[in-house]
């Protein structure tokens, strides 16, 4: 089981997740703000559950920090927000994490998001140990999935964990119209019936980083990438 630091400055939130979480066998480390919990993030953490309303230091600028350090911009970030802070959990998925989960929230579905967090790197781990060099190209998009990098128009872009299985599976599935549910269900590892908003500022995050010409709407159903003719196909 992997290790996961739970930031939260609510007590009894903290101690009863943690209690949760290692019953459920994971690792867990606790952080009471956001100065401590940059203090204990490192390397050897998998995930963090962090909390946006935090004292020293916010769960934003927790978040901004961990994605804009090179060492740690892959740890996987699922947030805490209250229920009525819509604008707040947009700004926290455009900030980087990979999933959200609002207040009051039950701990055996955090623990179901949080081991199809984990179920998924493994997934993606086991493709870097049996695909050796192999390297997808469409249109402008070139990616290395030994190597998880990602060049558009020859220049390294810079995704989380979930902005690149998405973008993978995009490609992969080039000219089909992908719903958001299904999309929720292949990248995040389970099937959500409610709110897709993450799928759609992940999609946006992509945009941003790269080109919204290979990316299209389709209103609403979902996302597709353009297929993208190869020489093959204009003969």
């Amino acid at each position: 089981m992997g290790k996961i630091l739970i930031v939260e400055d609510e007590k009894n939130i903290r101690e009863l997740v943690k209690f949760n979480l290692e019953g459920a066998g994971f690792k867990v480390l606790t952080a009471s703000n956001g100065k401590e919990a940059l203090e204990k993030i490192s390397t050897n953490i998998d995930l963090v559950v962090l909390d946006l309303m935090l004292p020293e230091i916010d769960g934003m600028e927790v978040c901004r920090r961990l994605r804009a350090d090179e060492k740690l911009k892959k740890i996987a970030i699922i947030m805490l927000t209250a229920k009525g802070e819509e604008l707040e959990r947009i700004l926290g998925l455009e900030m980087g994490a990979d999933d959200y989960m609002t207040k009051p929230f039950s701990p055996r579905e955090l623990i179901a998001r949080i081991k199809a967090i984990f179920r998924r790197m493994e997934e993606l781990k086991l493709d870097k140990d049996t695909i050796k060099d192999e390297i997808i190209i469409a249109g402008d998009f070139k990616i290395d999935i030994s190597r998880h990098e990602v060049k558009f128009k020859d220049e390294n872009i810079s995704l989380t964990l979930k902005e690149f299985e998405l973008l993978r599976y995009l490609i992969l599935n080039q000219g089909r119209v992908l719903s958001r549910n299904l999309l929720l269900e292949k990248i995040w590892g389970y099937e959500y019936a409610g709110d897709t908003r993450t799928v759609d500022v992940h999609i946006r995050r992509l945009r941003k980083k790269s080109s919204s010409e290979y990316i299209k709407t389709v209103r609403g159903v979902g996302y597709k990438f353009v297929k993208v003719e190869t020489d093959g196909d204009k003969k």
